[in-house]
């Protein structure tokens, strides 16, 4: 429909399979994280070097697509939790914010969404998620100011009740 709107030509033999491959990009690799049958294998194990300082893993590339225009977030995310009994491999917190990423999706959810399920699968409170991103619904169309960044932070645990634990992990953000 969106194609007949623009006048394209839906005969044309580059355009005809394009409603198709447009279809199935977004149910198989964009919004891939909305079913939850796809969330990443993950295991976690005991914490038998009784690790107790915090481990943060920066610059986890990601992008996800804005619910309210359909066009593309692109950042960042940094992530840090103090272990308790357990503790995950590193690529596995990239896996979970690409998952849950892969959606219709607003930032703040996003952050939210991956503190939650870290929380979970560690048995912790003690994680933080912080995400930067361009927004190109900001970048590319309205306002179009092309250096806007959002940053959005989720906080648990130490992360949100000792200042200082809060301060180490806001700094790493930094470096």
């Amino acid at each position: 429909e969106i194609m007949k709107v623009l006048g394209l030509d839906l005969r044309d033999d580059s355009l005809m399979d394009t409603p198709r491959r447009i279809a199935k990009m977004y149910v198989n690799e964009i919004f891939g994280g909305l079913d939850y049958r796809t969330f990443p294998k993950l295991t976690v194990v005991d914490n038998k070097m009784q690790c107790d300082e915090m481990i943060q893993v920066r610059k986890i590339s990601m992008s996800s697509t804005c619910e309210h225009h359909f066009i593309t977030i692109d950042g960042t995310a940094t992530v840090a939790y103090i272990p308790k009994d357990k503790v995950i491999g590193l690529s596995k917190i990239n896996r979970i914010v690409a998952f849950f990423a892969q959606r219709p999706q607003i930032q703040e959810r996003l952050t939210e969404q991956v503190l939650l399920a870290l929380q979970t699968l560690l048995v912790t409170d003690d994680v933080a998620v912080s995400i930067t991103a361009t927004h190109f619904c900001v970048k590319a169309r309205g306002v179009r100011d092309a250096n806007s960044e959002t940053t959005t932070t989720a906080l648990g645990g130490v992360f949100k009740t000792h200042p200082e634990t809060r301060k180490e992990f806001l700094m790493g953000l930094e470096g």
